[in-house]
């Protein structure tokens, strides 16, 4: 039987893109440094490692290594529904990285339904970016933490933008 082959994160989206996405993901997930033990994040969801909530029960561990693996995987689970749906991303590393980030957070179904992608779509790219300002809440409040991490993958994704 030949062996399995395993998909990497620089092979979905790119080197570049890779580069940003993951230490910026896990800067807003974790503040960089994996969670080890599982937690309930602010809406009761059960997450671990990076914002991990694939699979994740009350009192599940892991391990660095095993982190970095569920993150990639992560990662990669969201990065491939988003190249679909907005295939105008590949190739704009900033622009990727931004869009991955926040349906990392939000779900890509939701992602893909959103006024960001149908104005990345659209070829309006700097008002895409201006989209994801809207994604500010969790159970229909405000979360400071949201804000900030809307205006960051803001800023990344009005870098280097396509003309």
């Amino acid at each position: 039987m030949p062996a399995k082959s395993r998909k990497s994160l620089a092979g979905v989206v790119g080197v570049a893109c890779a580069l940003l996405l993951a230490p910026f993901v896990s800067g807003w997930e974790s503040g960089g440094k994996p969670r080890l033990d599982a937690y309930q994040d602010i809406v009761g969801v059960w997450t671990i490692c990076d914002g991990e909530t694939e699979g994740v029960k009350p009192g599940m561990r892991e391990t660095l290594a095993g982190c970095a693996a569920r993150n990639e995987a992560a990662l990669i689970r969201h990065a491939e529904p988003v190249l679909a749906c907005t295939p105008a991303l590949r190739g704009h590393p900033h622009q990727l990285a931004a869009a991955v980030s926040l349906a990392y957070n939000i779900g890509t179904g939701a992602y893909c339904r959103s006024t960001v992608d149908r104005r990345f779509d659209a070829g309006q790219w700097r008002a895409a970016c201006d989209a994801f300002l809207m994604w500010n809440k969790a159970g229909g409040k405000v979360v400071n933490g949201l804000v900030r991490r809307r205006q960051a993958e803001r800023d990344l994704c009005l870098k280097d933008l396509p003309r």
